[in-house]
């Protein structure tokens, strides 16, 4: 009888880990995609390049979230990243903006961050005109210490 019991038991709670994993699968799925409960819409960005930007990726103005990167392709006529941006209904993006490629620190996610100029409001599917792409860090360190060795080379 004991034996019969300590079956129930495991059962029991196996059946309640699924049941709370099932729940966090439910939770990330309503989740997913979701540009603040707010409906938006889109704008084009090209870039040189967007290392780290991803779709699901923030859209930030002064460092607020106002939206998320809805995809990223790349364009066959002129070999530049094109990303779509899903922006907040409530959020004016400006006709002179930038659009630049930032990241969190060395570590952190990379996102897209709007600086805002100009003065009318860019109609929806409209094209951002001025980009900034990412830089990468790793060239950047390489050509600073090439140059470091190479002004300690020379005679003085």
């Amino acid at each position: 009888m004991k034996l019969n019991l300590e079956r129930w038991g495991e059962t029991l709670l196996g059946a309640a880990v699924a049941v709370v994993a099932v729940g966090f699968f439910v939770f990330a799925a309503a989740q997913a995609g979701q540009t603040s409960g707010a409906s938006g819409y889109d704008l084009i960005a090209r870039f040189q390049r967007v290392d780290g930007v991803a779709v699901g990726s923030d859209v930030r103005v002064s460092g607020v979230k106002v939206g998320v990167v809805r995809a990223v392709a790349l364009d066959p006529a002129t070999y530049l990243a094109q990303l779509t941006l899903t922006v907040n209904e409530d959020v004016q993006v400006l006709d002179d903006s930038t659009a630049r490629i930032a990241s969190d620190g060395l570590l952190g996610g990379a996102y897209v961050a709007i600086e805002p100029a100009g003065l009318d409001a860019l109609a929806p599917g409209a094209e951002i005109p001025n980009t900034q792409g990412a830089v990468d860090l790793l060239t950047l360190f390489a050509s600073f210490a090439q140059g470091q060795s190479q002004n300690g080379d020379a005679p003085q």
